[in-house]
């Protein structure tokens, strides 16, 4: 059973030969330096997602500041 699914991309002539570039020089694939760079891609955007709730609720709780972090750490420790 195939553990992959095939996608069609269309890529800019200069995306399409850095993208080859890269591959000779890693020694692999086209297809692996896309399955990285969309990776990273992915990693990138659910870590900003995360940075942006996760500011969102900080600011409803009145924390902007690393010291409004320590502040509140050292409240709940005592």
């Amino acid at each position: 059973m195939r553990t992959a699914k095939t996608l069609t991309i269309s890529l800019s002539p200069q995306l399409a030969r850095e993208t080859e570039r890269t591959a000779r020089e890693k020694q692999c694939s086209k297809s692996e330096v896309v399955r990285e760079a969309l990776r990273i891609y992915l990693e990138e955007r659910r870590w900003k997602k995360l940075q942006h709730e996760t500011a969102a609720r900080a600011q409803a709780l009145g924390i902007h500041t690393e010291d409004d972090v320590d502040n509140l750490i050292h409240e709940l420790r005592t």
